[in-house]
């Protein structure tokens, strides 16, 4: 198949996180199986500019960077002539946004040139998110432009069945919803030893994360590391929250981690905790599994059920402390992890689940 995704930030971007690795594996596993894929994107990184030729090469994938003079919006007249270009000439376009102007542009291409397209909302169809911030924007942009976007697509895709449910409580339209996990890659667990009191959060740190929660649940002796881009500058007040609480000396903030010493630090916590108000999915979590790590969820997180049901975590933050005294069953869990993930998250799994949506997608629009 030839395959058009369109997203707003790419690799080597990382100010936003998980969407972005997440869209890169899959990419790059749908190329590994023989497709011809190609990423249009923009060549924002937050407020900043990537530093990236227009067009490279990425893993077996043709990536090719548009100029956006509003980095806020994601607006490109040079990515409104690239899709001109590269719609017609797709099988199928799959968008990664909701909200944002890259997302509405490809679809709007996709329906002149009668290319099915899939749109993977990523979370932002959450009627909580929707009313924490801009609300009143956002609800007039799903009213009068999502709605036909998501409205004329041959399919929506959810990375989990709370992230489907939670869009259907914003009333908008979801033809052909299915859902897809995210992958990970899975590479040995480095060689390090485990420090049995360190709590671990890896990721953006914002609001919806619930660290504060984290925070004010920390159990005595226990150090929690939270370590990741604040773009919303939230350090401050978590630090003013564990001064408060009497825990400032137990809770540090590294800044973001990548590569190898993101899986040395994943691999040397005894737990790992993310109590999301609201998490579609939870990229982490996966790489925390795969580090033999166990997890601590909230209910919120997209892939809480999968987790209690392999005995590779718990939720609720009150059941930190029983792990932190419990090494063996913390060795068990970490264990079930690891065969999780290898069974159903890797990419190579993944990606043939995608592309028999997408085939599924391509059938049902020829005969429309």
């Amino acid at each position: 198949m030839r395959l058009l995704h369109v997203v707003p930030t790419y690799l080597p971007a990382r100010r936003y996180g998980g969407p972005i690795v997440a869209v890169h594996g899959l990419c790059k596993a749908l190329a590994a199986r023989g497709h011809e894929v190609k990423v249009l994107t923009t060549s924002v990184d937050g407020d900043g500019t990537l530093d990236v030729p227009p067009s490279v090469t990425m893993d077996g994938v043709e990536v090719r960077y548009c100029a956006s003079p509003f980095p806020r919006l994601y607006w490109s007249p040079e990515m409104r002539r690239a899709l001109e270009t590269e719609v017609p000439n797709a099988d199928l376009v799959h968008s990664h946004a909701v909200y944002l102007w890259p997302g509405v542009a490809a679809a709007r291409r996709a329906r002149r040139h009668r290319v099915p397209y899939v749109i993977t909302p990523r979370g932002m169809l959450v009627p909580e998110l929707i009313r924490a911030k801009s609300r009143a924007a956002k609800t007039l942009w799903l009213r009068l432009v999502e709605r036909r976007a998501l409205a004329g697509a041959a399919a929506i895709h959810f990375t989990s069945r709370l992230e489907w449910d939670d869009a259907k409580r914003t009333g908008v339209p979801l033809p052909s919803p299915f859902v897809v996990p995210n992958g990970v890659d899975v590479p040995p667990r480095p060689d390090v030893a485990r420090d049995e009191r360190m709590l671990l959060f890896l990721g953006r740190i914002n609001w919806k994360k619930g660290l504060d929660r984290a925070i004010e649940a920390l159990p005595p002796d226990a150090h929690l590391v939270i370590a990741g881009n604040d773009e919303e500058q939230l350090t401050p007040k978590l630090q003013a929250l564990a001064q408060q609480r009497g825990v400032a000396a137990r809770v540090t903030f590294p800044g973001a981690v990548y590569g190898a010493a993101k899986d040395e630090l994943l691999a040397r916590a005894a737990l790992f905790v993310l109590p999301s108000r609201s998490e579609n999915f939870g990229n982490a979590v996966l790489e925390a599994l795969a580090m033999e790590t166990p997890v601590v969820l909230s209910s919120e997180v997209g892939l809480a059920d999968d987790v209690v049901r392999a005995d590779a975590g718990v939720v609720g933050l009150e059941r930190v402390g029983e792990l932190l005294a419990d090494g063996a069953r913390r060795a068990q869990m970490g264990r079930n992890g690891r065969t999780l993930v290898e069974s159903r998250f890797t990419w190579e799994r993944v990606a043939q689940q995608m592309e028999e949506a997408y085939s599924c997608s391509i059938r049902s629009h020829r005969s429309s």
